[in-house]
């Protein structure tokens, strides 16, 4: 079997057992993740990148939604513990002290009656990202969230961010690129469309250019890197990949 089969195998797992759980929430809980894994680069992504670390075992994820970061964890664990781990792939935790910031209420409910029996138990905190204490940690992901939030608001919570960060921790960053004008426009109107699938109040949202965030977080102290990330999508996502320096 040639490496590319073998990690779309283990790929294929993983999107299984890493929804599975969402079934006892509900059909559309468990097709959202499905869905979501599925669909979206970022997950897989971030493995095959090697991006998430074994090391890195306090992760935080703001704007958790339903904690799919946190079942897609625990799985690979499970799959490294079981020897099915491929080789060409990094390893990740084989533990994950997790910890989910969510403002939205039904998904925190969605997140704890889906997964809140892994082992350690994720902890789940449904608060305002701009407010909510952030634990220390070694790995922070915000996906799609920070355009909530208007621009002095994001730079707060990235400042936080950069102070909760062990030295040398890492902040997977996930934003939309304004200067793309078309892509961005897209994955605004299909975020907007989502939000009300979800039973979600709509929001205005605030973004920036490419050269912009970067230059915040290196401000902020922060070493980073930009890898595209919609391959597959019309819209214009990047992965930052920052580091905190000191």
């Amino acid at each position: 079997m040639s490496a590319a089969a073998v990690t779309d195998a283990a790929w294929r797992q993983l999107h299984d057992a890493a929804t599975a759980p969402y079934q006892k929430a509900g059909q559309f809980t468990y097709h959202f993740a499905r869905g979501k894994l599925g669909r979206d680069p970022v997950f897989r992504g971030l493995i095959e990148r090697g991006l998430i670390g074994a090391d890195r075992r306090r992760v935080l994820d703001i704007g958790c939604g339903q904690g799919l970061f946190a079942s897609l964890l625990s799985s690979m664990a499970s799959m490294q513990a079981a020897g099915r781990w491929p080789a060409a792939w990094a390893a990740t935790p084989p533990v994950a002290d997790y910890t989910g910031i969510e403002l939205m209420p039904r998904d925190v409910a969605r997140a704890e009656s889906s997964i809140g029996h892994l082992q350690p138990t994720p902890r789940f905190v449904c608060a305002d990202m701009c407010s909510a204490e952030l634990p220390a940690s070694d790995l922070v992901v915000i996906l799609d969230v920070l355009h909530y939030v208007d621009l002095d608001a994001q730079e707060g919570v990235l400042r936080r961010v950069h102070e909760s960060l062990a030295p040398g921790g890492r902040m997977l960053l996930r934003v939309g690129d304004a200067s793309s004008r078309r892509g961005f426009a897209i994955s605004q109107w299909v975020d907007r469309t989502v939000t009300r699938i979800r039973g979600h109040k709509v929001s205005p949202t605030w973004g920036r250019a490419l050269p912009d965030w970067v230059a915040l977080l290196q401000r902020l102290g922060f070493k980073v890197q930009s890898i595209p990330m919609s391959e597959g999508t019309p819209f214009a996502n990047v992965l930052l990949v920052a580091d905190r320096t000191g």
